[in-house]
Parts: C-alpha cells; structure tokens; sequence
C-alpha cells in the first residue's frame, strides 16, 4: 500500500477506508471471533480519533494495550521525582505529559510545582542538559520516561553531560521496553490471576520498531504462536494491518509482517542500539502499572555511568503504591475493561482532572475515548410522536395553554 503512496492524506482517504473493511468483513469467518490489541497508545489514539472501531465487523474486536509510557508508568515512580523536588531541593525535568499523572497523596508533578517544587516541562533531554548548564549550583534531575523510542535520546544526554563535564546533571531513568511487555501479557500467571483476555494477535508498534526493528517480535510469534503486523500511526495503517492479521488467523499462521515498510526494517537502527547499550543496562524486574512486577522489562544506567544516575546520587530507593481503589486502569491496561466500565470515567476523572493515568496522555485508552467516542456510549433512541412538542404553526404544549389562559382571565 505504501509503495504508490507518499502524503499523509493519502493515509486518511475515508473511500479507501471503508474498502479495506469491506474485504476485512468478507474475510472473517462466520462464528469466529478476532481479538487483537493494539500495544502502542499511538494505534489507540488513531483507532478512536478515525472511528476505526465502527468501520470493522462485529466479530473483530480491538483492544488497548499497555503501550502508552504515562499510562504505565506506577506512582511509586512519579513519588521518586516529587520527593526530590520538594524535600531535596532539585531542579526536576520531564515530558509535559508526566507532569498530571497522579501520585500520593493527592499529588502530582503538576501540583508539586503549585507548592513550590522547581519542576519544568521540557521538550527533549537536551532541554535538560541546558537547565544544568545555566545552573551550576543547582542538582538537575531529568525524569525520564518512555518506551525504546525515547531512549536514545536520554542516553545521548548522559554522554553529552559527561563529554561537557557536567557535575550537577543526573537521570531518573525509568525507560521500559515492548517486547517483554507482550511477553509478560502472554505468558505471566500474575496477570493471568489479575485477568485477561484471550489474544489473537497484536498490532505491532511503530515508532519502537523504527529504532529495534520487527526482529524482536520474532521469537514469541513462534513461540506463543500470535501474529504480529507492525503498522504506522494513520489511519489506513491501522486498517491494512488488521486485515493482514485476520489473514494469518484465517490461514493458522503466527509470524511478524511489516505494514509500516516505509519506515521500519528487520534490524531497525542499529546506531541508536548501540549507543543504548552502551549507557543502559536491563534491570531484573519493573514494576508497570496493571501489569505488576515484569522481569528484565527496563532499563538502568549502567555502573560505568553511575554519577549521572539520579537513583544512586540521591540514594533512592522505590516504594510500591496502589492505584485509587475506584480506578480501573490496571484492568484496561490488560484489555480486561473497557473506559466507559469505570465508575470514575467522564464524571470525577476527565482530561482536565485525571483520577488515572490512562486519562492523563492522549495516548491513553480513556483520554482518547474521552475525546473521541464517549457520545457513542450514549444509546440514541427515538421520541415516541405523542411527545414531541411543535412549535410556530403547530398546537403549542400544554403548559403554554394553562399560562395564556390564566394570563386571558386575569386581564
């Protein structure tokens, strides 16, 4: 499809659209049906900005994974980054998105700020080099989060940082990586305990696979014999990508096919691999947020570069914290609910004030339901004609009569 197709409203033609969900509905087959998730919070985005849903047959269903970094991201973590600003006087970086997660206490970076933290929202973690740069007496903290695609440029900052000699710059790395995500959703009895739902396939990530390639995908295709079709972020991406895996269910294959060819290649960019295993190392277990602990699924500096690691200089040691007892993003994490099955959904927890995290980004299944397709929930139904009320010419209601008559006695 890309081949003959260069400019991204070629991307969003709604005609092109509704063909390719005209062949996704005359390849389903009858009394079977198609579950496959979407990892990466761009596909949720674009799934419910286009109406995607409502193109696809009622026996393919798509469902949010864990793949919005915010979304994931647990509060012991954002603590962390709270506790250094307003008990260690830090200067604290992050992306603008970090900055409404709640954490404890009713608190977030955002609000922290409110009470005097010194919390900036960056753009990039060169934006943070350049803070520690003007502020030489000054501890700089960059809180980085953020799956494969953001990781190299937090680890280009740490070598910036020592090439210029910076004393005062450090990084909360909280980097995670997708590939041992899907492994843990499909393999690991903890989730299986907190629930989950049966998996056809998945829709692989776009930008992650720009940077590691689809070749990581490989092994669990095979091993746990689920389809993978990595797809860009527009529109017909998405929709060419869903009929290409209920092709492969159809046919009982499970390999990993590469939609988003424009793009992505086998081996992905090995530069910035190399230079992320050069500053990075894996941790032996993370904590994600719906998904609980998940082994060798992060990344921490590595000890060559432990002064610029904020968790050895400030001696940080992690915290679990549930979520609200009321917040149901761990179960949406794992596909096992839906938005509009939380109590809190549309009413105390908006956009504006997130009682969750996967209300927070854009990315996250409830903010871009919230956007979106809230008003779908919404069953349309037909006034009975005895009720409805005219007006100009027509009979006017009834209490309009009562009002004029009573006026006429009156006068």
């Amino acid at each position: 499809m890309s081949g003959a197709m260069k400019y991204i409203d070629e991307f969003r033609d709604g005609d092109l659209a509704r063909r390719i969900a005209d062949r996704i509905a005359a390849e389903v087959q009858p009394g079977r049906r198609y579950a496959f998730m979407e990892f990466c919070g761009g596909h949720t985005h674009a799934i419910s900005r286009y109406g995607i849903a409502e193109l696809l047959p009622p026996e393919v269903r798509m469902i949010h994974g864990p793949g919005c970094p915010v979304c994931v991201l647990p509060i012991g973590r954002i603590d962390l980054a709270i506790k250094l600003a307003l008990e260690r006087d830090v200067i604290v970086c992050t992306y603008g998105d970090t900055m409404r997660v709640p954490a404890s206490d009713g608190l977030s970076l955002i609000k922290a700020k409110a009470r005097g933290g010194d919390i900036r929202m960056v753009y990039s973690a060169t934006d943070a080099l350049k803070i520690a740069a003007a502020n030489p007496t000054r501890e700089v903290v960059f809180f980085a989060i953020g799956f494969e695609t953001t990781t190299p440029p937090t680890a280009l900052a740490i070598r910036a940082a020592e090439a210029q000699g910076l004393t005062n710059f450090s990084v909360l790395c909280c980097h995670v990586l997708t590939p041992a995500a899907i492994t843990h959703i499909l393999e690991s009895p903890e989730v299986r305990q907190y629930g989950t739902v049966p998996l056809d396939g998945f829709v692989g990530p776009a930008h992650v696979s720009i940077v590691i390639g689809s070749r990581p995908y490989e092994g669990f295709a095979v091993s746990y014999n689920k389809p993978v079709v990595i797809a860009g972020f527009e529109p017909l991406d998405v929709m060419q990508a869903i009929a290409m895996l209920v092709r492969q269910v159809n046919d009982g294959r499970a390999v990993v096919e590469n939609e988003f060819t424009r793009a992505v290649t086998r081996d992905g960019n090995q530069a910035a691999q190399a230079l992320v295993a050069q500053i990075f190392e894996l941790r032996e277990s993370f904590e994600w947020r719906g998904l609980g602990e998940v082994g060798h699924s992060a990344l921490k500096i590595r000890p060559a570069y432990a002064r610029f690691d904020a968790e050895v200089r400030f001696g940080l040691s992690y915290t679990p914290v549930p979520d609200h007892k009321q917040c149901e993003c761990g179960a949406i994490l794992r596909g096992v609910k839906r938005p509009a099955d939380c109590k809190l959904f549309g009413t105390v927890c908006t956009p504006e004030s997130p009682m969750g995290s996967c209300m927070v980004s854009n990315e996250g299944a409830c903010a871009a339901h919230y956007s979106y397709g809230r008003f779908r929930d919404i069953p349309i139904t037909t006034a009975p004609a005895d009720a409805v009320v005219t007006g100009g010419t027509g009979n006017p209601p009834a209490a309009n009569n009562l009002t004029t008559n009573s006026a006429a006695q009156a006068a």
